[in-house]
């Protein structure tokens, strides 16, 4: 076990998401859950668990984050608190992104060493994308 890693109690919570300081659960606005799971297990491969018909929950690639789809919430559709998803591929990103419900909101641009590109997913979130370029 890590120094910092706790155990996991009888029913606690995972050591993976017991993180100090760590971003490790998200409740994303959403009008139609089943169509904002689809997009982001396309765009991310992120893993959906469907535990009923619109709670619908996810995991991201590392199971450092989890959270689920709610509606009622104001969807953000402008930056204020803006995410940025890491991505291996941002070109193909964004055309899956388009393609999936979503909309490209500002094009692949550079910064620094970095290739950065905002789109919206398919109840309107803003959402930053950023990949390293490559050497």
């Amino acid at each position: 076990m890590a120094q910092n890693e706790r155990p996991r109690r009888a029913g606690g919570v995972e050591p993976r998401l017991a993180r100090h300081g760590g971003l490790t659960y998200l409740e994303i606005p959403a009008t139609d859950p089943v169509s904002s799971a689809a997009f982001y297990e396309r765009i991310f491969g992120w893993r959906i668990d469907r535990r009923g018909d619109d709670d619908l929950r996810f995991a991201d690639g590392t199971g450092h984050l989890i959270g689920r789809w709610a509606t009622g919430r104001a969807i953000s559709r402008e930056a204020g608190l803006l995410p940025y998803i890491y991505v291996d591929g941002i070109h193909e990103a964004v055309e899956l992104a388009g393609a999936n419900g979503g909309v490209v909101v500002s094009a692949i641009r550079t910064e620094g060493n970095l290739w950065v590109a905002t789109i919206s997913d398919p109840a309107g979130n803003l959402i930053g994308l950023w990949q390293e370029q490559p050497a």
